[in-house]
């Protein structure tokens, strides 16, 4: 994703200069630790504290399972139909399921989702019905725990914003219904579960409040293997710019990424040589926050498993801000779009304009006339009939060419 901005770049205050940074995960690895490139530590909890992650905006339904903690999640061959049958594991015929390590809208119980094809109804776990606009859950799972243990699980259904699910001991005792309210967690990404306690858990920061996660996750190198670094909130972009001395590397040479993943953990490397964490050299990443300002990150520390201390020099680069908005620059709101429209403010008169959106294959979606507008006048866009995701709106005017981000979710 190129990033190209058209709000303005402030002079940075003399007082903003790169600093030294520690987010700790506890020794062991244990917590989680939300982190604000602006104001610092948000929180920190237990990552033991949840099994089960539901997403909470209004159109997704992605469900993490805690693989972090140990906890193996398997997609069984037992139709949902046959809940009572399922008595004894079967690993052996059974799919052994991940969450994504590049996006959080793609849990471990979205596999087999097919919403990417125009006619897909499969969110993975459950099929949407489009006359009743719930989704009603179609498989059954096995979660396994570090000892062995065994649960089953199913998503019985998403309706009227409340996830409804049931588990129990893989032989069915102690069997249990559950529900989990989106309303419960409005603002955040997740609303989270914990088997153990029988109850929500609410761990999260405001999805505004936070620009990376600190946690142990798994990753794929090759195979899933547990490992611990950095993660991007959801509208936080990033990128990774190497074989450049870190004094000299800047945040426009390259494009964004919207995978969370883009820091992730191999900015260190273990050296068994020498008995110690090595950093990756002349590797520099920048990060979109949620505010739009760029920051730069290079990491140079980890204590491993003894303190979970993760240190890295943090620095401000560019800082944009709507308020000092000058002539013929593009904002769009709100952004992201949850109301299906968003309005396009032009910061003066456009003569001959020509207003294109485009998808993140370049593909045009919309395109209209633009003329004239005035001083922070607007155009309307309906957006209620696009797949969401990241769009780019793009206006041609007077022989200048003006671009904006627009997610819709």
């Amino acid at each position: 994703m190129k990033i190209t901005t058209l709000l303005a770049t402030l002079a940075l205050p003399a007082t903003i200069l790169a600093q030294s940074v520690t987010v700790t995960t506890g020794g062991g690895n244990v917590e989680q630790a939300f982190y604000s490139l602006s104001q610092g530590d948000v929180s920190a909890n237990a990552l033991a504290s949840w099994d089960l992650g539901f997403e909470i905006n209004a159109f997704n339904s992605s469900i993490l399972v805690n693989t972090a903690k140990g906890l193996k999640v398997y997609e069984t061959n037992v139709a949902f139909e046959d809940w009572d049958l399922l008595t004894a594991p079967d690993v052996a015929n059974w799919t052994q399921l991940q969450n994504s390590e590049t996006h959080w809208s793609a849990g471990a119980l979205t596999h087999g989702n097919t919403l990417y094809d125009p006619l897909g109804v499969s969110v993975g776990w459950g099929d949407y019905n489009t006359m009743t606009h719930t989704i009603i859950g179609k498989r059954i799972y096995a979660i396994e725990d570090p000892s062995g243990v065994f649960t089953k699980l199913k998503i019985n259904s998403l309706a009227s914003g409340t996830y409804s699910f049931t588990y129990a001991g893989i032989d069915g005792q102690g069997q249990q219904e559950a529900t989990l309210a989106k309303s419960a967690f409005t603002g955040k990404n997740f609303g989270y579960f914990n088997f153990a306690t029988a109850s929500t858990v609410d761990i999260e920061p405001l999805a505004t409040d936070w620009d990376l996660l600190f946690t142990k996750y798994v990753a794929m190198v090759p195979t899933p293997y547990p490992v611990v670094g950095v993660l991007q909130n959801k509208r936080v972009s990033a990128m990774q710019v190497d074989g450049v001395p870190t004094a000299d590397a800047t945040w426009n040479s390259a494009d964004l990424d919207t995978a969370i993943n883009v820091i992730g953990s191999d900015w260190k490397t273990y050296d068994m040589s020498a008995g110690g964490w090595s950093y990756a050299q002349d590797r520099t990443y920048f990060v979109q926050d949620r505010a739009s300002n760029i920051w730069k990150l290079v990491f140079t520390g980890y204590g491993g498993s003894a303190n979970g201390d993760i240190t890295f020099n943090s620095e401000l680069v560019s800082s944009v801000s709507v308020a000092d908005m000058t002539y013929g620059q593009l904002v769009v709101y709100p952004n992201p779009s949850t109301t299906g429209r968003v309005n396009v403010v032009l910061g003066g008169e456009v003569h001959r304009g020509h207003l294109t959106l485009l998808d993140q294959a370049g593909r045009s979606v919309r395109e209209l006339s633009v003329n004239g507008g005035g001083a922070l006048g607007n155009v309307a866009l309906d957006v209620a009939d696009l797949q969401a995701g990241l769009y780019m709106a793009r206006l041609e005017a007077d022989g200048r060419v003006f671009t904006a981000r627009i997610m819709v979710e």
